[in-house]
C-alpha cells in the first residue's frame, strides 16, 4: 500500500525538533525558547550558566522563573512580541550590574503560518559600555587637556622670567660672572618655554576641534552612543531620557558632536535637583538656515546672572560640584569656528534648555 504525503509528517517533524535541540545545545549564546502559552520549552547552556536555569525549568511557564533575569518588563516584553509580532531590541541591566543587548524575536511556524512564542537572545554589552564610557571621556577632556595645560602652565614659566630679572638687578653690582651667567641661562631657559607654550596656544587656537573632518552623521545615532556611554550612571539614578529628532543629519566632526552631546548630557546630570526625579529630553529640528540640537533638562537651573559667564574658560557655578568648568567654552568655541553657536535658556529651580546650532552648509556637503 502506498504511503500518503502526510506519513513523512511525524519524521520531518522529529527531525526538525532534533535540529533545533543541536542548534540550542550548541549555540555560545544565552538565548531561550519560550512557546506562546509562555513556557519556558528551551534554553543553551550559556542561558543556563548566566541565569542559574536547570533542566527542572524546562517546561515551566516563565512566570515562575521571570526572578532569574533581574530586571522588571521581561513577561511584559515577551507579551508584545506575541501580541504584535514585531521584533524587540533593548538594552537591559541584571541586578548584578552586566549589561546586556536582548533581542525577542518571534518564532514562526513557516508550514502553518504562525507564531509560536518567542526566541529570546542575549549578547553582554558591558565591555562595550565601559569602552564607549572611556572614549567619551576622552573625546570630552581632550581639549580641556590642552586649555587647562596652555592655561595653568604660562603662569609659573612668567614667574620664572621676572623672578630672573629681579635677581639679575639684586645682584647686578655684585658683579659675579659666573652667578649672572647662571641667571642668563636660566632666563633664556624660561623665555624658550614660554614661546613654546605660546606657539602651542596659537596652533590649538587656530585648530580648536577635536580631530575628525567634517562628514555626514546622525545625531539620533550618536545620541545612543552617549546615552549607552552613560548607561549604568542614567539607570543608577532613575533618570528619564526621551527624544524628538525632527531631522538628524549634519555635516559635522562626528567625535566633536559626540562631545558636545556628552558634555550637555553630563551637566545635566551632574546639575540634577536633589530629591527629584530628573528628566532630559534631546530633540532637533530645523531652524533658520540651522540644525538646532536641544538638550533640556528640570534640573536646579542657572541663575540668570551666571548663564553669560558660563562659557567663559574655567568657569563653574557651583564649586561644590566636581568639574573644569570647561566643557561650555570649548563647545562655544568649537560652534563658533563651525559657523555655529550655543546658547542657554535657564530658570532656577525649574531647569536649563541648551540650544546648539549648526550651520545647513557647513562642510563640503549639504544638507537635504
Amino acid at each position: 500500500m502506498a504511503k500518503s504525503l502526510n506519513d513523512n509528517a511525524p519524521v520531518e517533524n522529529h527531525k526538525k525538533r532534533q535540529e533545533l535541540e543541536n542548534y540550542f545545545a550548541n549555540t555560545i549564546i544565552p538565548q531561550l525558547y519560550v512557546n506562546g502559552n509562555m513556557i519556558l520549552k528551551k534554553f543553551t547552556p550559556p542561558a543556563m550558566k548566566q541565569f542559574s536555569l536547570s533542566d527542572a525549568d524546562i517546561n515551566k511557564d516563565i512566570h515562575e522563573v521571570k526572578e532569574n533575569f533581574h530586571y522588571p518588563t521581561f513577561i511584559e516584553n515577551i507579551e508584545e512580541v506575541n501580541r504584535t509580532g514585531e521584533i524587540l531590541e533593548k538594552e537591559v541591566q541584571t541586578t548584578d550590574g552586566k549589561w546586556y543587548q536582548m533581542n525577542i524575536l518571534p518564532y514562526r511556524v513557516f508550514e502553518e503560518d504562525r507564531t509560536d512564542g518567542v526566541i529570546i537572545t542575549f549578547v553582554n554589552i558591558t565591555k562595550r559600555l565601559i569602552a564607549l564610557k572611556e572614549l567619551e571621556k576622552l573625546n570630552s577632556e581632550y581639549n580641556t587637556l590642552i586649555d587647562a595645560l596652555s592655561h595653568d602652565i604660562q603662569q609659573p614659566l612668567s614667574a620664572i622670567v621676572l623672578l630672573s630679572d629681579a635677581l639679575t638687578e639684586a645682584y647686578k653690582k655684585q658683579d659675579t660672572p659666573q652667578f649672572n651667567k647662571w641667571i642668563e641661562t636660566l632666563k633664556s631657559s624660561s623665555n624658550s618655554m614660554r614661546e613654546l607654550v605660546k606657539d602651542f596656544i596659537v596652533e590649538n587656537e587656530g585648530q580648536p576641534e577635536l580631530l575628525g573632518e567634517p562628514e555626514r552623521v546622525n545625531i539620533e545615532d550618536i545620541s545612543q552612543d552617549v546615552i549607552l556611554s552613560l548607561k549604568t550612571e542614567i539607570f543608577n539614578k532613575g533618570i528619564s531620557i526621551s527624544t524628538d529628532f525632527q531631522t538628524s543629519e549634519i555635516m559635522f566632526s562626528r567625535n566633536n558632536l559626540r562631545s558636545i552631546l556628552y558634555n550637555l548630557l553630563r551637566n545635566s546630570i551632574k546639575y540634577k535637583k536633589p530629591g527629584s526625579p530628573l528628566k532630559i529630553v534631546i530633540s532637533s529640528m530645523k531652524a533658520e538656515g540651522y540644525i538646532l540640537l536641544q538638550v533640556k533638562d528640570n534640573g536646579i537651573g542657572i541663575a540668570e546672572e551666571h548663564q553669560k559667564e558660563i562659557f567663559k574658560k574655567a568657569t563653574r557655578v557651583s564649586h561644590s560640584i566636581e568639574g573644569t568648568g570647561m566643557g561650555l567654552f570649548i563647545i562655544k568655541r568649537m560652534m563658533e569656528n563651525n559657523g555655529g553657536r550655543i546658547k542657554v535658556e535657564s530658570e532656577l529651580e525649574k531647569g536649563s534648555t541648551f540650544s546648539v546650532f549648526f550651520p545647513v552648509n557647513h562642510g563640503k556637503k549639504s544638507i537635504h
